[in-house]
């Protein structure tokens, strides 16, 4: 009851306003819960089947299909992008490696010229590939909150042919049953919660001061009136690969059961084991020197820190998705997860996905017995 009820005082204490929590433990769903309204103004009921926006939580999804193409020697990783994205090698690009944009480091975290429309993938890639990489000491670590998915989405497109979320359908999705989708077809709308602005989200439509890294780094999506793109049919549409992806929790935290037993469940494998630990091997651990705050990165997973973002385990990775969802695994206990709401705040720590996270963990430890 440890779960339940930490999800029942997200409503009663946290204000939740419509959620879902999910867990499997040793390839097994054991939580499966949500509740709350999809959107306020109409009352709608969460359902069962109801696909929220989990923003970064998408990286995730992206991370496997750059790590299946790497498992079938169409890409290496530690190859620089240019050889699969020539024009990437303009302006002094020419040495980042794949890897190296995969973790957050090619110095290119937001776009300088002006960028008429976000969800055009093609024009957003050639800004970047044109772009010369930021010479700010301090760039070498800095969060791609959305670049990251313009690049990994274009390499994907220049190895493979489909774009990201093509590839997570047909490769991740299709053969292990996952309501998740990067880029949402339009049959499905009619599922997908209403996505708010709760309390103490930055809307501002510039950021303050006059730092260059600061100003680089401003998410253009998190501006007045942002809940109307996020919720606009295109936007749904598009498949941003950074944050993009509408998902139940139930099929977020299967994925990650599949990656927890090493690329296979019930019988389906999407990858080898030794390609699942690739892409949570570490890349990069250190201090953003935008939020400072700690950060680690593997080849695209988010790796655990001290701030336990991902639960307590030390093995933790997955991805957490802006405004407070969790997504992700803790191999050594055998355990997946997802946290999806349709609330977005900036509290940090969050309490709503520590809370779950927490009781999980307690949880799963008495039941093993090392509690």
């Amino acid at each position: 009851m440890l779960v339940t009820e930490a999800f029942e005082r997200n409503f009663t204490e946290h204000g939740e306003v419509g959620a879902a929590f999910a867990a499997y433990h040793h390839g097994r769903l054991v939580v499966d819960l949500w509740g709350g309204v999809t959107d306020p103004a109409t009352g709608a009921p969460w359902r069962a089947d109801t696909l929220q926006l989990i923003f970064s939580g998408a990286k995730g999804l992206t991370t496997a299909c750059v790590l299946l193409l790497a498992e079938r020697g169409q890409l290496d990783l530690d190859a620089p992008a240019a050889r699969y994205w020539p024009e990437f090698a303009a302006a002094g690009k020419g040495a980042i490696t794949v890897a190296g944009i995969l973790s957050h480091q090619a110095r290119l975290p937001g776009v300088r010229e002006p960028v008429p429309d976000l969800l055009d993938h093609r024009a957003v890639a050639a800004l970047l590939a044109a772009q010369a990489p930021l010479d700010d000491p301090r760039a070498g670590f800095v969060y791609h909150a959305l670049t990251w998915g313009w690049l990994v989405d274009e390499l994907i497109r220049r190895v493979d042919g489909r774009t990201a979320g093509a590839l997570f359908a047909d490769e991740f999705a299709g053969p292990l049953g996952l309501d998740v989708y990067l880029g949402l077809p339009d049959e499905h709308h009619h599922r997908a919660s209403t996505m708010l602005a709760g309390p103490g989200l930055l809307l501002d439509p510039e950021p303050t001061g006059t730092d260059p890294l600061r100003v680089l780094t401003h998410n253009p999506l998190v501006v007045t009136g942002s809940p109307a793109v996020w919720n606009s049919p295109r936007f749904r549409r598009a498949g941003l690969a950074a944050v993009g992806a509408f998902a139940t929790a139930r099929s977020m935290a299967r994925f990650y059961a599949c990656l927890a037993a090493g690329g296979e469940l019930d019988g389906v494998r999407v990858l080898a084991p030794s390609t699942v630990d690739r892409g949570r091997r570490l890349l990069r651990r250190g201090t953003s020197p935008v939020w400072g705050t700690p950060m680690a990165f593997g080849a695209g997973f988010e790796l655990n820190t001290p701030l336990e973002i991902l639960g307590p385990p030390p093995d933790a990775f997955g991805h957490a998705g802006a405004g407070g969802s969790r997504h992700g695994a803790w191999p050594s206990l055998g355990v997946a997860f997802s946290y999806a709401m349709n609330e977005a705040r900036a509290a940090s720590p969050d309490p709503r996905p520590r809370a779950l996270l927490e009781a999980l963990h307690a949880a799963v430890t008495y039941a093993e017995g090392r509690g």
